[in-house]
Order: C-alpha cells, then sequence, then structure tokens
C-alpha cells in the first residue's frame, strides 16, 4: 500500500515517526509524501499546546476522507474528540509504535482499530505499557541526523501539562540498548546524534540502584569511535543543577555541541510554585552562570509560558527581569492553554488579550537580546558541519548549534567546512564558503 506519515511535535515523536516509515517499509509498504496518493494517511499527532491541538483536529477532518490512522499522543487522551470527527479512524497511541504495522493490516481487512493508553488518566500513570523503541529499522527523516530516545515519561507534576498524562512516569531504556542505536545510526552515515526525552537530565533517577545517570551515559556515547556529536535534548533545571559539574566537565569534549536547552518557563517563584516546577529562579541563573563561566561560547535556549493563571504584572516583570539578566540564546515562547484535565486549566484564567500583550513583550525582548548576540559574530569565521539543504540553501551548525544558513548544493551535506558569518538576525546566521 502507498502510506503517508505526517508528523508533528518533539524530536522523540520525529523519531518514532521515522520509526513507523521502518517498520511499515520492511513490512513491504511504500512510503510517500504526498497524501493524495495514499491509500492509507497516517497523522502522527501532538497535543503539547492548544494551537497544535486544533490543528490536529482540522487535519484529522481533512484526512479522513482516505483510511486513516491518528497516532502519536492525541488517541492517549483525546480518543473521543478524534472519533467524533472522523468515526472510521484507528487509533494507535504512543505506546503502541512497534504495532504499526498490525493497524495497517487490520485497517486493509477494514477492521478498525483502537490501540490507546488503557485506564484512567489521572489514577493509572504507573501501570502504563512501556514500549522501547530502540534499534528498530528506520526511515531518516534526515540522513545525517540520528535522533535516540534515551527514555520516556517524566519525574514531574507540572500543572499545565497534558504530556505527562500520556508519558507516565519516567522508565529510563537501558544503556546498553541506547548504544546500539546509536551505532546503528552511526553506521547509516549519520554525523549528529540527538539524545532526546521528556528530561534528558532525569535519565536513571527512576532506577537509582544501577548507577547509570545521564553523565554516565554521555562519557559511554563520547567514547564511542567515529566523527560524530552530540546534541542534548531538553533537560530541567532540578535534575541538572545536582550533576552540573560532570555535565561541564562532558560538555568539553570536542563530540558534544555546546548547547544546554534548560527551561525557565517563568522567572517568579510564585509561578514556578504554582505550575509545579521543582526548582526556582535562582536555581537557573546560577546554572547559566556556571555554565557560562566554564564554556563561554555555550548556547544556552529556555522556554517561558506566557499569561500562566494568576500571573501578576510584577509576576511577569520577574520573568523579563531574569531574561534580561542571564540573555539565553534563544527564548521558545508559548502562550498559556488550558489543557483539559490539568490542575492549570481549573485555576482563574487571565484575559486573552493580557496573555497576547505579555506574549508580544517576551517575543520583543527574545528578538532584541538574539539580535544584539549574534551580530557579536558579523565578521567571524566558524567551523560547520552543514545538516540539510532547503531549497538551494544549506542549513548548518557550529560547535555551539548555532543556526547558520549559506548558499550551496546537496554535495556538502554532512561535511564539516569553515564558513564567514556575512550578516545575522534574530534567529539565524548568515554565512559564505571561505
Amino acid at each position: 500500500m502507498n502510506i503517508y506519515i505526517e508528523t508533528y511535535g518533539c524530536s522523540a515523536n520525529q523519531n518514532n515517526g521515522e520509526i513507523m516509515a521502518g517498520l511499515l517499509s520492511r513490512a513491504g509498504h511504500i512510503i510517500v509524501n504526498n497524501e493524495n496518493i495514499a491509500d492509507i494517511c497516517i497523522l502522527n499527532s501532538c497535543i503539547v499546546k492548544g494551537p497544535t491541538l486544533q490543528k490536529m483536529l482540522s487535519r484529522i477532518k481533512q484526512l479522513s476522507r482516505k483510511k486513516l490512522i491518528v497516532a502519536g499522543c492525541m488517541p492517549d487522551v483525546f480518543s473521543q474528540s478524534i472519533l467524533k470527527i472522523a468515526p472510521k479512524a484507528s487509533l494507535v497511541g504512543s505506546h503502541h509504535v512497534n504495532e504499526i504495522v498490525r493497524a495497517v493490516k487490520s485497517l486493509i481487512e477494514r477492521k478498525q482499530v483502537s490501540l490507546i493508553k488503557e485506564g484512567d488518566l489521572l489514577g493509572n500513570l504507573g501501570s502504563i505499557q512501556k514500549e522501547e523503541r530502540l534499534c528498530k529499522p528506520k526511515n531518516y527523516k534526515n540522513k545525517i541526523i540520528g535522533i535516540t530516545q534515551i527514555s520516556e515519561g517524566c519525574l514531574g507534576d507540572c500543572s499545565y501539562c497534558v504530556v505527562r498524562l500520556v508519558k507516565g512516569h519516567l522508565h529510563s531504556y537501558p544503556a546498553e540498548s541506547i548504544i546500539k542505536n546509536i551505532q546503528n545510526d552511526l553506521q547509516s552515515g549519520c554525523k549528529e546524534i540527538w539524545l532526546t526525552s521528556q528530561d534528558c537530565a532525569s535519565y536513571g533517577l527512576d532506577n537509582p540502584n544501577k548507577k547509570i545517570f545521564l553523565p554516565e551515559l554521555l562519557e559511554k556515547i563520547l567514547s564511542l569511535k567515529g566523527k560524530f556529536i552530540v546534541r542534548l535534548g531538553m533537560s530541567n533545571p532540578n535534575h541538572i543543577i545536582s550533576i552540573a559539574d560532570e555535565l561541564i566537565e562532558l560538555y568539553k569534549h570536542k563530540k558534544m555541541f555546546k548547547f544546554l536547552h534548560i527551561p525557565l518557563q517563568s522567572g517568579s517563584n510564585k509561578i514556578l510554585k504554582l505550575m509545579n516546577r521543582k526548582y526556582n529562579a535562582e536555581d537557573f541563573a546560577k546554572i547559566i552562570i556556571k555554565f557560562r563561566k566554564e564554556i563561554p561560547e555555550i548556547t544556552i535556549s529556555t522556554d517561558i509560558i506566557a499569561g500562566f493563571p494568576t500571573e501578576t504584572d510584577s509576576d511577569f516583570n520577574e520573568t523579563l527581569n531574569l531574561l534580561n539578566k542571564t540573555k539565553p540564546d534563544i527564548i521558545n515562547i508559548s502562550r498559556y492553554w488550558p489543557m483539559p484535565g490539568t490542575k492549570a486549566a481549573l485555576m482563574p484564567q487571565l484575559e486573552q488579550k493580557v496573555v497576547m500583550k505579555r506574549t508580544d513583550e517576551l517575543m520583543n525582548l527574545h528578538n532584541q537580546l538574539t539580535l544584539s548576540i549574534n551580530k557579536n559574530f558579523i565578521g567571524k569565521e566558524l567551523k560547520v558541519l552543514v545538516d540539510e539543504n532547503k531549497e538551494g540553501l544549506l542549513v548548518a551548525r557550529d560547535s555551539a548549534y548555532r543556526f547558520v544558513i549559506l548558499k550551496g548544493d546537496k554535495s556538502f551535506l554532512g561535511k564539516n567546512i569553515n564558513v564567514k558569518i556575512i550578516s545575522a538576525d534574530a534567529h539565524h546566521l548568515i554565512g559564505e564558503l571561505v
């Protein structure tokens, strides 16, 4: 069958899409890039934000004219919403990726399937089936990038997060399987290794007796032979702070991108407590100062939620002040959106005009900070790894994972080249070959 897969969301979900495509290809199906020529469409969904959820509902309606499988996080918490729009759709939740071939076979035989998380959303998180998705066949979306999931779920209980209702408690994958998965990616020609999970810094904390935590895992990965570079995914401050010294030493390794994704969410300790985040604003600042002292060139990426329930002007100003103090290189801004099943959805909500105003202020600050940082690179020479070719432009990353674009053809893919930065904006650097 011709099968079209459309994937949204985080790098873990992107990897799940690659695995589904790999399993289906091995089973003899043909993966196509156009929904119009597909016999079956698979929507690999994301529900992390309200606007994303609305986008999913819209795409389900559009794709329901075909035989449709809705996969990813959405079926596990919004199955009834899906079936209301597409009554004949099959459901494959985020814990059943390895069963995609069976789901397709059933759909061919005109049998509707529902492979979703069992039990009460709020009461049965610990009983979720743990499906390991390492060392599976993959159709790489980008042959330069190999994504490895190191764990599933998290140790958090954030009041605004619907994803934790899907993913459940932390389950760290065996280090041996992670290493083997990375070796497979390297043998396939990958040059960038992305480590991903809901919180990379919590790796191993679900089973402390094993004594393999994130620093030990990274040490094993960095000792592998071959020319590659590792990008560590999002890591929460409360788990980074206890291993910061060890991480800093590992970040000095030539095979580590000097890139730290550490979400703040709010600069107000009052709001952080209401969010049920397990750190304070001072912890965040201490971590940034410590990393920058030892690795001055490091790129700091953070996340902010604008307009969380009960956030006052004073709370919001604390966020602005902390961002001005720490000056992250990248600020990912999310407008707060009450998600069904979350505690924050039951709190007193702010007016939308207030939320939008604060979102705009954050965007303006982000553009000011990042433009100021990026302008410092104009005239400098950087060594970059070319990892993508988009419409005649090369997308490359330097050792600190800075986003550099330049003219060139696909012959440069996967190569390390020297570029001179000739211009910059708030989102990327513009270079030319030296």
